[in-house]
């Protein structure tokens, strides 16, 4: 374990920051200090102080713990979304490389339709038909995100090649990608919806605020740049680690 962590410095710091983004979110109900759901109007929109470090919102909640609420609702998105269209493009990606022919053929122009629409777009039109909600956004993000993944999948199908490791890094790599949409579809309006503790839908409630109460947006924003750097850098770092080319 030494010299692995000796080997791969980059790997292993960026490890220990994701595990301790997990941990947050895994333990965001004993580490939030206040009520992230609860109103208390007498306290809204209070500056950063010793009581609340991050201040509180317009209905008097604790920013600090509705972050931290964030990142468990955050973290399971991107990680269901990823999941699902890994799974969905690999079983179609592997039938079309397996069967070939008309099949391949149909599956592959299929993902080449999905793939000619821009991703956020598609997204937010199909979020807008199903009506904003969390499961509806898992749905809109899977649907979209499944094509390439059948056409990496294919390709490697194709090659028979011991490859796996580019459909690991790239799921890896969707996670930061996929919290990214995610936030984008609550701050428009079609993803999470109040008074869901959610990093994009708090981003969208700051705003109207951004003049007197900047870090209504400020520690949302800059939790979301954190954790989606953090699980970039990780997979890239992740790709060096499990490439045979770096092995030896």
């Amino acid at each position: 374990m030494a010299e692995f962590i000796q080997k791969h410095k980059l790997f292993s710091f960026y490890s220990t920051l994701m595990i301790i983004v997990v941990l947050i979110a895994i333990f965001a109900p004993w580490l939030a200090p206040g009520d992230a759901f609860s109103s208390n109007l007498s306290q809204a929109l209070q500056a950063p102080s010793s009581q609340h470090w991050f201040g509180t919102d317009k209905l008097g909640r604790d920013v600090l713990s509705r972050i931290i609420y964030g990142t468990q609702l955050s973290l399971f998105m991107g990680v269901s979304i990823v999941v699902i269209m890994v799974s969905i493009g690999t079983i179609i990606g592997a039938v079309a490389g397996y069967f070939g022919g008309k099949i391949e053929m149909v599956l592959m122009r299929l993902a080449d339709i999905m793939l000619s629409f821009p991703g956020v777009v598609l997204a937010i039109a199909i979020a807008g038909i199903l009506g904003g909600s969390i499961v509806n956004t898992i749905i809109a993000l899977s649907v979209v995100g499944w094509a390439k993944y059948a056409r990496l999948v294919r390709s490697m199908t194709l090659k028979v090649r011991g490859e796996e490791y580019v459909t690991v890094t790239t799921g890896a790599l969707d996670i930061g990608a996929i919290m990214i949409e995610v936030a984008g579809l609550s701050f428009l309006g079609f993803g999470a919806q109040p008074p869901t503790p959610e990093w994009g839908l708090m981003l969208n409630e700051g705003r109207q605020y951004l003049q007197t109460s900047p870090w209504l947006m400020a520690f949302p924003g800059m939790s979301i740049l954190i954790v989606v750097a953090i699980f970039n850098l990780w997979s890239d770092s992740l790709r060096d680690v499990v490439d045979p080319k770096n092995q030896g």
